[in-house]
């Protein structure tokens, strides 16, 4: 018998490129996968453009939409184009700066350059986590490592069912 679902998630990926189609996202069904091996159930996987007017939208949607959890990917880097924390700053009630912390740590302890040198946020939004992570498959890989543990906890907390 497989373990209880923990939630629902939804991951938005922030690719200028990939939103245009002129390449292929490979990163979204990367997070997928990470997310269901968490016990998560994926809503979707949405890609927006490196537009802040975008990324909050598609964050409102999930939050409004009543996901647990949502997960973007990119635009968290130093370049003009890199707006995701921005636009996430402008929605979280609370932030969460410990676990952003710690996903820049590790990221960087793995050699994981981009997710060392993230903006990248964490906090909570209404009643879903909201996180941002950079955009290469190890930044994701470690990234997921180290929120994995700590999302059951926070959805519980959240639901007020504890």
């Amino acid at each position: 018998m497989a373990p209880p679902q923990i939630g629902r998630a939804l991951v938005v990926i922030v690719d200028d490129r990939v939103s245009h189609g002129e390449h292929v996202d490979t990163i979204g069904p990367l997070v997928r996968e990470l997310l269901e091996e968490a016990r998560l159930v994926v809503d979707a996987v949405v890609v927006v453009p490196g537009d802040p007017v975008a990324i909050r939208n598609a964050l409102n949607t999930a939050v409004i939409g009543g996901v647990d959890l949502v997960v973007t990917v990119g635009g968290t880097g130093v370049s003009p184009r890199d707006v995701t924390a921005d636009a996430t700053a402008g929605v979280l009630d609370r932030p969460i700066p410990g676990i952003a912390e710690a996903i820049r740590a590790s990221g960087l302890a793995a050699g994981a350059v981009d997710a060392g040198l993230s903006r990248g946020l964490v906090g909570v939004s209404g009643s879903t986590l909201v996180v941002n992570l950079a955009n290469s498959r190890a930044a994701v890989r470690d990234g997921m490592a180290t929120l994995t543990p700590l999302v059951a906890h926070v959805i519980s907390e959240l639901s007020g069912l504890d």
